[in-house]
């Protein structure tokens, strides 16, 4: 590897400015979402009922400043240690903007000094130098404490009283500076900005040269800064928790009603297991036909059964549970995969049904087919999505292709009956009480169930039938939600355990 890459400029991160409002909000934003949602589809008053056994007390202004900075660095820690493709990105301002067009106007005339000082005769050097000033700091913040050789090689050359008496001698070569700048950047910048940096030797003019190498120089910053990001995330994962489940309890004790939406969310998970239990439990006599308690109903299990109804959650007509608030947008992003995992696969499992096991027995067909529903799912998740309209869309593409299938394996084709009751069985996957698509929802639940209970310590377990064609995506999904799962587990454990010996006894 080359010498570089450990410069943390974490702070920069913008996602963290998301998070601001925190876990401190999560009280009115629980309370605000009751006020949206009207009686049309709202669960029970049970379920939406807040408890009030611990009143809010006044605070400061100055304890919730420290509140919601310790929450957003919080929420920092925790984007980075659960976020695997966590990265800093470049800025960019929205074309159009007024932040963009003054940035434009500011640097345009800085360049255009610039270019004015270059062309006098005998040249002046003022903004020249400041810029090779600003360029030195930034390549010594690149270096590591044991660079010392680069560190001199570069104090050395860039020296400014150096730079500033031979401008004042005219005895200045900004093309050397120039020269020795890209190479020190092409020995300090990650792989993939070499290129990027050998097209620098190819511009001969000093000001769109220096244009350019500030513009790679920024890139090179948001690299170290990712590479700092990679470097600390396995030492921050074994401080995050503990961290993490100080800061809570720091807001615990400001807001002491920052756990009711955990208690119901934990208790109703309880009380549903219990009913299962008891519904498929035979009777063991008449004095066991009357019981209602469930044997072997243990905190992890209803914890995982927990974590299952996050991707079912109603996010429009109930609060999310606290300790899980700073995950709502992840808990969202699985649950649209899985929804348009469950009819990728449903119209998958009606075509290959209708079409025979043989005609898609090719990976390339199967693969070319997925892709073409994919395409038309992509935006399930937006408002304007239909998916009628989609369905029927899909059918006909799927018809398209079980055609072209059947004519590369020499068979007769789909009569028009047969291609209208295919078209037909995929429209119906529209209804979330299709049968099939009720039994892909089953399966995938049951598969992420079993996955979750191994602890992702343990191979995939072998999935359901029907699921083969989505077993990659429906993998993917998992090794995310568990990952989110037990570390929201590992953070919040001791609550979690004290909310449920309350309602199931000791354990």
């Amino acid at each position: 590897m080359s010498e570089n890459r450990d410069k943390s400029n974490t702070n920069e991160a913008g996602k963290s400015n998301d998070s601001e409002q925190g876990l401190e909000n999560a009280v009115e934003v629980s309370e605000e979402a009751l006020q949206k949602s009207g009686p049309a589809g709202s669960p029970s008053p049970r379920r939406l009922q807040r408890p009030h056994s611990s009143p809010p007390r006044f605070v400061t202004v100055e304890e919730l400043l420290e509140t919601a900075k310790g929450v957003t660095n919080m929420a920092l820690a925790h984007e980075i240690v659960v976020n695997g493709d966590f990265r800093i990105k470049p800025v960019e301002l929205p074309e159009d903007s007024l932040e963009k067009r003054v940035k434009e106007i500011v640097h345009k005339a800085f360049w255009d000094c610039l270019s004015a000082q270059l062309s006098e005769d005998p040249p002046a050097y003022d903004h020249a130098i400041r810029l090779v000033g600003e360029i030195k700091e930034t390549l010594l913040s690149f270096l590591l404490p044991g660079h010392t050789r680069l560190r001199n090689q570069i104090t050395e050359v860039l020296d400014l009283d150096l730079i500033k008496q031979e401008a004042e001698n005219g005895a200045l070569d900004i093309t050397k500076l120039a020269e020795f700048i890209i190479g020190m950047m092409g020995t300090l910048c990650a792989p993939a900005r070499d290129e990027e940096v050998k097209k620098l030797k190819d511009i001969k003019e000093i000001v769109p040269l220096f244009r350019a190498i500030f513009s790679a120089l920024d890139l090179m910053k948001v690299d170290m800064a990712n590479f700092a990001v990679s470097s600390i995330r396995p030492h921050l994962m074994q401080q995050s928790v503990e961290y993490e489940r100080k800061k809570f309890q720091e807001l615990l004790e400001k807001q002491p009603n920052s756990l009711d939406f955990v208690t119901q969310w934990l208790e109703e998970a309880a009380d549903d297991l219990t009913t299962q239990k008891c519904e498929h439990s035979p009777p063991a006599g008449e004095e066991a036909a009357g019981s209602r308690e469930a044997p072997g109903l243990s905190p992890v299990a209803v914890q995982n059964y927990a974590y299952l109804q996050l991707l079912k959650w109603g996010h429009g007509q109930r609060p999310f549970p606290e300790t899980v608030l700073m995950d709502q947008p992840r808990f969202q992003e699985l649950q649209r995969q899985l929804e348009q995992l469950t009819i990728l696969g449903a119209v998958l499992l009606v075509t290959f049904s209708m079409a025979g096991p043989g005609v898609f027995g090719q990976a390339d067909s199967a693969e070319k087919l997925k892709m073409v529903i994919k395409i038309l799912l992509i935006d399930m998740h937006l408002p304007s999505f239909h998916l009628d309209d989609a369905l029927t869309a899909i059918g006909e593409k799927v018809c398209v292709e079980v055609s072209s299938c059947l004519s590369r394996c020499g068979l007769a084709p789909f009569t028009t009956d047969k291609e209208t009751v295919l078209r037909g069985q995929i429209q119906a996957v529209s209804s979330p009480d299709n049968p099939v698509r009720r039994i892909m929802d089953s399966r995938i639940l049951t598969f992420l169930e079993t996955y979750l209970a191994s602890g992702l310590q343990k191979p995939f377990p072998t999935i359901p039938g029907g699921l083969g064609p989505v077993q990659t995506e429906l993998e993917e999904v998992a090794i995310k939600f568990v990952r989110l799962v037990n570390y929201n587990k590992m953070v919040f454990s001791p609550y979690y355990d004290a909310i449920l010996t309350k309602r199931l006894g000791p354990a």
